[in-house]
Order: C-alpha cells, then sequence, then structure tokens
C-alpha cells in the first residue's frame, strides 16, 4: 500500500475514534440532563444509543487491527494505532458511566429532589470539556496539553468531594433521604471515573508521542 494511501486510511481510524468521542460527549451531556429535569425519554433514549457506542467501538478496533495485520505499519504508526484501539476502549467505558446515569435518571425521576442540582451538572460540565479537549490534543499530538488536562482532575476530585459531603449531610439529618443520596453519590462517581478515564487518554497521547509506557503526565 503507497504511503498516501496508507496515511488516509489511519486518518479515517482516526475519525472513526473523534465520532465515538462526540457520540460519547453527547451521551453524558444527555444523561445529566436527564438527571436534572427529570426527562425519563431522554434518559432511555442515552441507555437504547449506547449499542450504537458499543458498535462504533468494534469497527474501530476492527479497522484497527486490519490495519496493523495488511500493513505492518512502523513504529510511529504503530503507536498511533495501538493508542487508537486503547483510547476507543477509555470511551465505550465512558458511554457506559452514562449509559448508568441515565437508568439513575429513570429511578428517581418520580422521587421529589433532595435540592437543586449544581455541582453534579458542574461536574459534567468539565470531564466533558476535558474529554473533548484530551481528543484535540490527540489529533494535535499535543502532549502539553495533556499535560494541563491531566491536572484537571483534581477539580473534579474535588468537586466529587463537595458532592459526597452534601450528601453524606442530607443522609445524616433525615434517614429518609439515604435512597436518594446514594443514587446521587452514585451519579457523582460515574463523572469521576469519566474523567479519570479522560487522564488515560492523557497518558496514551504521551505515549504516541513520546513511546513512554505507563507513565503518567507530569502535572502543571
Amino acid at each position: 500500500m503507497p504511503r498516501e494511501h496508507f496515511e488516509r486510511e489511519l486518518n479515517a481510524l482516526q475519525d472513526s475514534m473523534l465520532t465515538l468521542g462526540s457520540m460519547v460527549e453527547k451521551a453524558i451531556t444527555r444523561s445529566v440532563e436527564a438527571l436534572k429535569t427529570g426527562d425519563v425519554q431522554l434518559a432511555r433514549q442515552v441507555i437504547e444509543e449506547d449499542d450504537l457506542l458499543d458498535a462504533q467501538r468494534e469497527a474501530v478496533e476492527r479497522d484497527a487491527l486490519l490495519l496493523i495485520a495488511t500493513q505492518q505499519p512502523l513504529a510511529g504508526d504503530l503507536r498511533k494505532i495501538a493508542a487508537v484501539l486503547n483510547i476507543s476502549s477509555e470511551l465505550e467505558r465512558m458511554g457506559d458511566y452514562a449509559e448508568g446515569i441515565a437508568k439513575i435518571s429513570i429511578d428517581i425521576a418520580s422521587e421529589p429532589p433532595l435540592k437543586p442540582l449544581v455541582t453534579i451538572p458542574k461536574m459534567a460540565e468539565q470531564a466533558c470539556s476535558m474529554l473533548r479537549r484530551s481528543l484535540e490534543a490527540f489529533v494535535n499530538q499535543d502532549l502539553t496539553q495533556a499535560q494541563e488536562i491531566w491536572g484537571e482532575d483534581d477539580e473534579i476530585d474535588r468537586l466529587y468531594d463537595q458532592v459526597y459531603h452534601e450528601l453524606l449531610a442530607f443522609m445524616l439529618a433525615d434517614p429518609r433521604t439515604i435512597q436518594r443520596a446514594t443514587r446521587l453519590l452514585w451519579v457523582s462517581h460515574n463523572l469521576e471515573r469519566i474523567a479519570d478515564r479522560v487522564t488515560n487518554i492523557c497518558e496514551r497521547i504521551r505515549f504516541m508521542v513520546g513511546g513512554e509506557v505507563n507513565a503518567a503526565p507530569t502535572r502543571p
């Protein structure tokens, strides 16, 4: 395969991964919106569309393995293909977390809210921003941006701790809130895990750019 054709195939593989990333970001945003508004129909759409995310990830994996098997790419290209495979797996798991949030949204839709949701949507917004920019860093092979995003995980952890203590206060004050509070705690946990998986993407960017394995970016 001429180099020009190989690069087109590699770019197409990257585009498929970016499409998956866009689908995942949409699922996260919609699942939290469903939680915030009590929109059961929107939550069900997120759950139903998880199959599309899985199919997209499988397509990326199939095309990546075919490219490796038929073209025997050199070190730099192979690292990029390996990164695409790894990142696609991370994205699929993020989609699973979004599906989990959507299921919780349905479970508590008919229950009175403990309080207006502020911190959880903020966590979702921050996590989606990190995800979107991490994929931009991948495309641009921008290790500096990846390092900056990796460091932002501290803010997600801070917000998670805030949600945890707020919900704990509700449970201690009124045991009748325990079930609702526990479900919201799971939502915040899922969002915290999404951000953790974004940091994994940043680590894969470091591997792709520099060839370093299992080395976390240096916090800025």
